[in-house]
């Protein structure tokens, strides 16, 4: 009988425990417990970023490319039963989930929006501030979305973005492998596209992995030159 080197069984261990690492990794469960809830709120600090935004009871506000919900049902609450909150996202399924989320919870005053990758799909001139957290770097047809974004805000309306940092200076596609995109990127985008740079706020360190996130605030000018 040939037995096998003596070092294959470690071989297998190990490549066992890094499969199991990265299953781990990819849990669900885990996944949902660093986006959502207490955890979240500890380094997004959602209470602090809508009042940088002004977002208030009775406001319009957009979540565009909302996934999970984690920041819809924070401005739900907060603008109240005579404000609107959409939630706008390419994924039915996540919308679905946030429909499904809102009627168990009462919530009346949220709105699921079926983007498309150009355009969010939002009412003309019908919102005081969108919001883009960690989800322009997705956007491939990002001057589109801009546009549709700027027409989707009233005079004087906020588009707020939040990122994950990177380093400026390397190809776009690699930004979004990488899933982050650098400020600088963003804010050239948004200026391009007609709006008005207001403001940087103090970014946000993900508790689990210590991904950095800027947060940059942006307006719709009141008045056209």
């Amino acid at each position: 009988m040939v037995r096998p080197p003596a070092n294959t069984a470690y071989a297998r261990f190990i490549i066992c425990a890094v499969l199991l690492l990265a299953a781990g990794l990819r849990d669900p469960a885990r996944l949902r417990a660093q986006n959502a809830g207490q955890e979240r709120d500890a380094w997004q600090r959602p209470d602090e970023v809508m009042d940088a935004l002004g977002i208030k009871p009775g406001s319009a506000v957009a979540d565009v490319g909302c996934g999970a919900g984690y920041f819809t049902f924070h401005l739900a609450e907060r603008v109240g039963p005579k404000g609107k909150v959409y939630a706008e996202d390419i994924k039915e399924e996540r919308l679905a989930e946030i429909r499904k989320r809102a009627q168990k919870e009462g919530v009346t005053n949220i709105e699921t929006v079926s983007g498309a990758e150009d355009d969010p799909r939002l009412p003309l001139a019908s919102v005081d501030v969108v919001m883009i957290v960690d989800a322009y770097h997705e956007m491939h047809h990002y001057d589109a979305m801009l546009e549709a974004v700027y027409r989707a805000l009233k005079r004087g309306g906020l588009l707020a973005l939040i990122d994950g940092a990177a380093e400026p200076g390397r190809p776009r596609d690699e930004y979004y492998e990488r899933h982050r995109m650098p400020a600088q990127t963003e804010r050239e985008d948004a200026e391009r596209n007609g709006f008005r740079f207001v403001r940087e706020r103090p970014g946000f360190t993900r508790a689990d992995d210590k991904k950095e996130y800027y947060f940059m605030i942006f307006e719709k000018p009141a008045k056209t030159i």
